[in-house]
């Protein structure tokens, strides 16, 4: 007779829990903790989409939405999509609103591959990417990304990975945890290769709002690569909505025709009151989302400067709102530093091995969090190197 336990796949029990949750449990019974660690802004949801929640609710909008989602939503996403980025999607057919991006990722992801395909992901990468490949029973090939070219992919490395199993190329820029940032110059010798190749893009563009002193390039702008990309996004990040768990994806018609049907039978439809909110949110909020951004970017610049000098590397981000320090002068890897810069100052960031072992000798922080949080974090690493 078979334990519980010996029921599941071994695709489950292979793929490790988060690596960052660990921090988390370690900070039961912890006071007067700073923490720099959690991936979600500070700030609360602007007003007017908080009181588009709160009419939706009291007018009764609680029943099922189309499985595609409310189509005032998807035509205003649309809209915006093509107004900032010139990415032309069909709100009829080329959209579904989802309960956050991830399960944008993850439907994307099993719609296209199973066993015996491979995935190509860049790291270090966004938790959840290999745990949805795992669970689709194929298998994530990972292409280590180096500081010395700012974390930014290259055609001459995707070379080195693609094979005839390739199915999927999962592209993240501004990206989680490096916050690098890919041009359109620097984006489109990637599109003209993948081109003639029987590949999909998966381009996760969470932070596509978040970039600092450029303009966000969407790789699914490139003509030659618009019907392989499956473009994902959100309002997690942008309009600091993480708890509302609302996203969308965009691609072919022939691609979300086949992606509804694991929204059907896993999901039915996103949240309707959190839906009619985002329709207010992109119509109504396009200040507050700058207004935010330009406080990530004094927070960036700060952080990113403090710690220089405190004499700790790092690569200067362009976009999304993380640091990604180098700690290998320190002789200590990056859970050791983490662990001990928690236990000793009370600082919680997040080891670079979280996000793939790519990221073994950096760890992950936050400007998500207030100045004065980050001034008082910054005085606290500063003693734990000189305590070292």
């Amino acid at each position: 007779m078979k334990k519980p336990g010996e029921f599941i796949r071994e695709e489950v029990k292979n793929t490790p829990p988060s690596g960052i949750r660990k921090y988390f449990d370690m900070l039961h019974g912890m006071s007067d903790v700073i923490s720099l660690g959690v991936g979600e802004p500070d700030f609360v949801t602007p007003w007017q989409i908080r009181e588009s929640a709160i009419y939706a609710l009291e007018k009764g909008r609680t029943h099922y939405t189309s499985n595609t989602g409310i189509l005032e939503l998807r035509e205003t996403i649309c809209a915006m999509l093509d107004r900032k980025y010139n990415l032309k999607y069909n709100p009829l057919n080329q959209i579904i609103i989802t309960v956050g991006a991830s399960e944008a990722i993850d439907i994307a992801i099993r719609s296209i591959v199973g066993v015996g395909d491979e995935v190509i992901i860049p790291e270090p990468c966004f938790v959840a990417y290999k745990g949805c490949v795992n669970f689709a029973g194929a298998k994530a090939i990972p292409l280590q990304l180096s500081e010395e070219n700012c974390f930014k992919l290259t055609v001459s490395q995707l070379e080195e990975c693609i094979t005839e199993k390739t199915k999927i190329l999962i592209l993240a820029y501004p990206n989680n945890p490096t916050g690098a940032v890919m041009t359109k110059e620097e984006l489109k010798p990637i599109a003209d290769y993948l081109s003639s190749k029987d590949i999909i893009v998966i381009s996760d563009e969470i932070y596509a709002d978040l970039t600092y002193g450029m303009e966000h390039a969407s790789f699914a702008a490139f003509d030659n690569m618009h019907d392989k990309v499956i473009y994902v996004n959100g309002f997690s990040k942008s309009f600091s909505m993480t708890g509302w768990r609302l996203g969308y994806v965009c691609a072919h018609k022939d691609i979300i025709s086949q992606m509804l049907k694991i929204h059907q039978y896993a999901i039915m439809c996103a949240p309707s009151f959190v839906q009619y909110a985002a329709i207010d949110a992109l119509k109504q909020c396009e200040e507050d989302v700058m207004k935010m951004r330009q406080e990530y970017d004094t927070r960036r610049r700060y952080l990113y400067q403090g710690l220089l000098n405190i004499g700790i590397d790092c690569f200067e981000p362009e976009g999304a709102f993380y640091v990604f320090p180098n700690i290998k002068k320190t002789k200590l890897t990056s859970e050791q530093f983490c662990d001990r810069l928690l236990m000793e100052q009370k600082v919680l960031v997040v080891p670079g091995t979280a996000f793939s072992s790519a990221g073994e000798g950096y760890f992950r922080a936050t400007y998500a969090s207030s100045l004065e949080n980050i001034k008082e974090a910054l005085k606290r690493m500063e003693r734990f190197l000189k305590n070292k």
